[in-house]
């Protein structure tokens, strides 16, 4: 079995500042790709914030059971549309964590400890930041994961890593969400704090997306996780 690192993902990046020490790395929805949240960037008060490096990656493309096979851009394949049972293919999660993982380690070597990284999604993406996040084997600044659920929850317990059981986890969801049920990430928010994953919970009378009381309360979270790493 090989052991060479993945290719790196094409990725958008954005420096707020020159020469940041800190990072987010944001993972984009199923069938978007890296530019889906670059306007967010100028939503935010980067005044508040310390010289960021957003990177936003583009998820490789692959056949989406639940789309009639459409290839597009997935970070897995979502074989059921029933939250009933197992949705997300285990082997495409593992690939796609490896792959942040290895965007991760670049942002080490370009001067950014994981300690002033934030690991970010929406969806699918947000799904893969909770995953990656909370089997990385060194502290992060802090998880962010939006209109999302826990992937291969029942591994969870036996692969979550130390080094992240006290990362601060924003965990935030649409009350009106037709896409991902409110209740289903509410759910996966149950779960972490069962498991003593501290979550800041935040819903909002919104659909699958984002909106602008959610933007202030990310730029709040995101200030006092950067200010302590």
């Amino acid at each position: 079995m090989s052991t060479n690192p993945p290719a790196l993902l094409p990725c958008i990046e954005i420096e707020t500042g020159e020469s940041p020490r800190h990072a987010v790395i944001w993972l984009h929805g199923l069938g978007a790709d890296g530019h889906d949240f670059e306007p967010i960037v100028d939503e935010f008060d980067t005044d508040a914030l310390p010289a960021l490096r957003f990177v936003f990656p583009h998820a490789p493309m692959r056949p989406v059971t639940i789309n009639g096979g459409f290839v597009m851009r997935a970070w897995y394949d979502i074989v059921s549309a029933d939250f009933s049972e197992r949705r997300e293919d285990p082997a495409g999660v593992r690939e796609s964590a490896r792959q942040i993982e290895a965007l991760i380690t670049r942002e080490n070597a370009r001067g950014v400890d994981d300690r002033r990284l934030i690991l970010a999604g929406f969806s699918q993406g947000g799904a893969i930041a909770l995953h990656t996040g909370l089997r990385h084997p060194r502290t992060l600044a802090g998880i962010m994961a939006l209109s999302t659920y826990v992937p291969l929850a029942d591994t969870l317990a036996a692969e979550a890593h130390e080094a992240n059981c006290r990362t601060p986890i924003f965990q935030a969801h649409g009350r009106q969400d037709g896409v991902i049920p409110h209740d289903f990430g509410k759910h996966s928010a149950e779960l972490l704090d069962s498991m003593d994953h501290g979550v800041d919970w935040h819903s909002y009378p919104m659909d699958h997306g984002l909106c602008l009381e959610e933007v202030r309360d990310i730029e709040r979270w995101m200030s006092r996780c950067l200010s302590e790493a």
